[in-house]
Order: C-alpha cells, then sequence, then structure tokens
C-alpha cells in the first residue's frame, strides 16, 4: 500500500510538473516569442522532477515526455512529430544526459541523508542508554540495599524501620516506572511512521484526571488551577499529553529549590489553547535553558540537588509528545523568579462555525 501511494505521488508530481512547464512555454511562445527559451524551461522541469522524485524512472519518463514535448508544439513543422532535423535529436539527448546525472546526483545525496540519519539515531540511542543508566543506578542500587537490609536484619529490625524501608523500595519503584513509562514514550513517538490517534478530550477532565495522578505522588502539594468556565473540547491522545502535564509538574517538585507555589493555567488564544505551568522556585540555569528538552541526550553532571531524579528525560518526552501534536513546548525563566513551561494545541472548532 505504500508503495502504492508513493508511486502514486511521484506519478502526479511529475505531471504538475510537467504540465505547469508546459504552459509556461505556451505563454512565453504565444505573448513573447522567446521560443529559445522553452528548451531551458523543460530542462529546468526535468531537473526538479529527478531531484523530487524516487529514483530514475520518473526522471526519464519526464525526459522523454519532455522531448516530445516539444518536438510536437514547438518545432517545425508544429503538432507533428519529427525526429529527423538533427537539432532534435540533439535536444534529446541532452535532455536525456540531463536526467541521468541529476538522478544519479539526488540519489546519492538522499543515500548519504540516510546515513547520516541511521548514525545520528544510534549515536541518540547510545545516549539514551547512557542517560538512562545514570538516572536508574540510585533508585536501583536503594531498592536492593533496602530489600538486602530487611532479609540480611528482619529479627534486629523494628516495625517502624521496617516499614520505612518498605515505604523507600515502593517510593523509588513508583519512580522507576514513571521513568519506564516516559522511556516507552520516548520510543513510540520518534519511530518513523508512528502517528498519534488524537480524541477529542474535555479539558475539565483532563486536568483532573492529571491533578489525581499528580496527588498520589505528591498529596501535600497544592497546586493553584485556573481554567476557563466555558465548555472546551481538545483533539488530543489524552495519555501522553497527561503525561507531559505530570512530568512539568513533578520536575518542578524535584528541581525548583525553594518553590512554594505551582500554578496550572490553561486559556484559550484564536483557535489555540494554551498551557501553562508557573513555579516561583529558582528557576533554571541559563545554559540549561538553551538545551533543556534536548539534554537528556547530553550526560555532562548529575542533577542538581544529588538525588536519582534528573528532569532531563522527561522534558525530552513532552517535547516529543507536542511535536507529535504539532505543536512546540518552551521554557522560560520568570521576571519575579521561578519559571514557565507553555505550550500550545488546536482547539476543536465547531461544525456549525
Amino acid at each position: 500500500m505504500n508503495k502504492y501511494y508513493r508511486c502514486l505521488r511521484n506519478s502526479l508530481k511529475t505531471i504538475i510538473i510537467l504540465g505547469i512547464s508546459f504552459f509556461i512555454s505556451l505563454i512565453i511562445e504565444e505573448f513573447l516569442g522567446a521560443s529559445t527559451l522553452i528548451p531551458a524551461i523543460m530542462a529546468l522541469a526535468i531537473f526538479l522532477i529527478s531531484r523530487i522524485t524516487d529514483g530514475f524512472l520518473y526522471g526519464i519518463i519526464a525526459s522523454v515526455l519532455s522531448v516530445l514535448l516539444l518536438n510536437f508544439a514547438f518545432m517545425l513543422p508544429y503538432f507533428a512529430f519529427n525526429f529527423s532535423i538533427s537539432e532534435n535529436i540533439i535536444s534529446a539527448v541532452i535532455m536525456l544526459i540531463i536526467t541521468i546525472m541529476t538522478s544519479t546526483l539526488t540519489t546519492q545525496l538522499k543515500w548519504q541523508e540516510k546515513v547520516r540519519m541511521e548514525s545520528e539515531k544510534e549515536k541518540m540511542r547510545g545516549n539514551l542508554l547512557r542517560a538512562v543508566s545514570h538516572d536508574l543506578r540510585t533508585p536501583l542500587t536503594a531498592i536492593y540495599g533496602s530489600g538486602s537490609t530487611i532479609v540480611e536484619n528482619y529479627k534486629q529490625l523494628s516495625e517502624q524501620q521496617l516499614l520505612q524501608l518498605a515505604n523507600g523500595i515502593c517510593t523509588d519503584s513508583q519512580w522507576l516506572m514513571r521513568m519506564v513509562e516516559n522511556i516507552l514514550s520516548i520510543t513510540r513517538i520518534d519511530n518513523e511512521g508512528v502517528k498519534i490517534t488524537k480524541t477529542s478530550t474535555v479539558l475539565e477532565e483532563l486536568i483532573d484526571s492529571v491533578l489525581i495522578r499528580f496527588k498520589k505522588t505528591y498529596p501535600d502539594q497544592k497546586i493553584i488551577v485556573d481554567i476557563p468556565q466555558e465548555f472546551i473540547s481538545i483533539p488530543m491522545d489524552a495519555v501522553l499529553i497527561e503525561q507531559v502535564l505530570v512530568n512539568i509538574l513533578e520536575n518542578a517538585m524535584q528541581h525548583a529549590t525553594g518553590m512554594t507555589e505551582i500554578k496550572l493555567s490553561v486559556y484559550v488564544m484564536g483557535d489555540k489553547v494554551v498551557f501553562e505551568i508557573k513555579d516561583n522556585g529558582c528557576g533554571i540555569e541559563k545554559e540549561r535553558l538553551k538545551g533543556i528538552f534536548k539534554d537528556y541526550f547530553e550526560i555532562k553532571e548529575g542533577p542538581i540537588d544529588n538525588q536519582k531524579k534528573s528532569m532531563g528525560i522527561g522534558l525530552a518526552v513532552c517535547a516529543s509528545i507536542i511535536k507529535a501534536h504539532d505543536g512546540v513546548i518552551t521554557a522560560s525563566n520568570r521576571k519575579e523568579g521561578g519559571c514557565c513551561f507553555r505550550f500550545a494545541l488546536d482547539m476543536e472548532m465547531d461544525e456549525n462555525e
């Protein structure tokens, strides 16, 4: 099926470009009388077709058709084929040479680009593995340590100590589960050909789901919510957008030193629904802010607070998800202190509008 659509797409490109070039040639012949420009126009059309289509076939077909069009419509005798004239034969050979050279060069460029992209992907996979190893090492060590302590010193530990160790295992396990969800999301979104499925989602229900999920991890943290009173429906993958909001809220909890307030705001701007998450913490260093959604591949140093939780992978997931929704996510420091994460999604329009 994909091969059929690719063939159809290339055929349409060839027909459209040849049709436009033929129409322009007719106008030049009729109004300017500059017939010497027509071969150049057709040669440019062949170049474009060879450049934007796959392989050699479409360029060669375009070359043959261009020769026939030139011979039939723009060379004596008009509206009749005549290949007995040497000029016509030379024109055909020149166009064919142009086609072969352009197609060969284009194929090489596409192959080099494919190799480069594969190399980049391999590099990203390697860096992602290093990032994951870096971020998972501490919680795994803590789980192993707590489990070993319970097994080896069960009789010597008090009930309170056992409960404390078990609670630590649960906390670290929950964080590992969220990390795995983030990694799976990156894999899913970054795969070529994978498209998200958007369904109409009520804004209020989305926010409620985010708050419930967030409260399970941080029951004592209050979030100020400011959303429109009117009914708003947004086409999205609700699970992924929920993950974006939770990741950003958890990032504030883990890294916004001195934070006392988190605010989740949603407002309508034109045909967009804008989401903002603000905190009044320490903000983000300028150097880190520039590539905050990309630096999960770069392990230059450990987390600022020396904890196991790194902002990198979670925010990289956010960027991938919003990009898959045809949006852009930004981060900036606030003048009054803290930072602001912002992204926008297309709002579902009323069919009667």
